[in-house]
């Protein structure tokens, strides 16, 4: 270690110019990342976030909630299978608001409406008013994202190619789908404006595209095998259902491994063509009696400390460009997914430093000095 400081003290700009490098390379890992979280929060956030273990689909809709269609008379009988605590009908569409009659584009909203029984443990805690009243249809609770449109509580307004009239009494927070907010309506108002063509239900009563259970214990085979044309999956593969979601996240996912495998040959790189810079040095060391272990010691010191001090300038940067953002981009850091990045790139540097070790070893004190004469 008191080696590897000296040299770094000794040689600031040579090193100062290796961290910049560094920092970039984390910087841009980290920044992939928050736009992948933002990404994938604004595609899924509601199926995040809601209190399910496992979600029902009509078989072959392959977790997707606009290919499934069952009927919510499933849900009785849902509730009394083995390991199941709690089941709720959803359903989802997309549709436009407008604000108010005779809306220009400027006024139009995209929206997810999903529509839910109130009071079931599939609505969202408010953050500001109140939840769905079973007893008012066409009152709703809306995504805090839509305050930004210009809607607040108490307006009312109405659905593309619809004659839904619909008023907002509650706003709640981190509710996307399909990168749209999230509209939550009473399941038999989904149903009224999912449904108003005739024959759209396929003859199926109370229509529902997924039926959500909760339930640690359940077993989805069993459930499948006790409705028959089903398919039973975990929340987390319905979340890789949605459509995007999962080309969005492999896309993120493989620049960020790309990143990877350059910054360790970057790094790598670097301190190889450092140690043959120090042929010499390392001969003398050698011949006056530096072990192996010693010099392989300074080298992964010299490279943990220096990618140490880089990797945490990035986080820092990563962060105050996270506070400049503007606020429709999506971008969402998550500490504990950024320190395990941190620990990678960490990682990386120090394995990549393990080519310097293997010429040191190599290094003939005799030979190296030979050279300079």
């Amino acid at each position: 270690m008191f080696l590897a400081v000296k040299e770094l003290l000794h040689s600031k700009t040579k090193f100062l110019l290796f961290a910049v490098i560094i920092v970039l390379i984390s910087w841009l890992v980290f920044i992939l990342n928050g736009l992948g979280n933002g990404l994938a929060t604004l595609a899924a956030a509601s199926f995040q976030n809601m209190k399910a273990d496992y979600v029902i689909y009509e078989r072959g809709s392959r977790a997707s909630m606009s290919r499934s269609l069952l009927s919510e008379d499933l849900v009785s009988a849902a509730e009394q299978l083995p390991g199941v605590e709690a089941a709720a009908p959803m359903g989802s569409s997309m549709a436009t608001a407008l604000k108010g009659e005779g809306a220009s584009d400027e006024d139009k909203v995209d929206i997810a409406v999903l529509g839910i029984v109130p009071g079931s443990f599939l609505e969202p805690a408010v953050i500001e008013g109140k939840g769905l009243d079973r007893n008012q249809p066409y009152e709703v609770i809306v995504n805090d994202t839509m305050k930004k449109e210009g809607f607040k509580i108490g307006d009312t307004f109405s659905l593309e190619r619809t004659n839904l009239f619909l008023t907002i009494v509650g706003f709640v927070k981190d509710q996307t789908y399909n990168h749209v907010p999230s509209v939550f309506v009473p399941i038999d108002t989904w149903r009224e404006m999912t449904f108003a063509a005739p024959g759209s239900d396929r003859g199926i009563a109370h229509p529902v595209n997924a039926i959500m259970l909760q339930g640690r214990e359940i077993d989805p085979a069993q459930v499948d095998a006790e409705f028959g044309n089903t398919e039973t999956v975990t929340r987390s593969q319905a979340i890789q259902g949605i459509p995007g979601y999962k080309e969005e996240s492999g896309t993120i996912m493989m620049m960020l491994a790309f990143l990877m495998v350059i910054s360790a040959m970057v790094i790598g790189v670097f301190f190889y063509v450092l140690t043959l810079q120090k042929t010499y040095q390392f001969g003398i060391l050698k011949a006056i009696g530096a072990r192996n272990g010693f010099l392989s010691r300074a080298i992964v010191s010299q490279v943990f400390l220096l990618s140490l001090v880089s990797i945490a300038a990035g986080v820092l940067l990563t962060y105050g460009t996270a506070a400049i953002l503007p606020e429709g981009m999506p971008f969402h850091l998550e500490a504990q997914t950024i320190a395990v990045y941190a620990v990678i790139l960490l990682l990386i540097a120090v394995l990549s430093s393990w080519i310097s070790v293997r010429r040191i070893s190599k290094i003939d004190p005799l030979i190296a000095l030979g050279k300079v004469e």
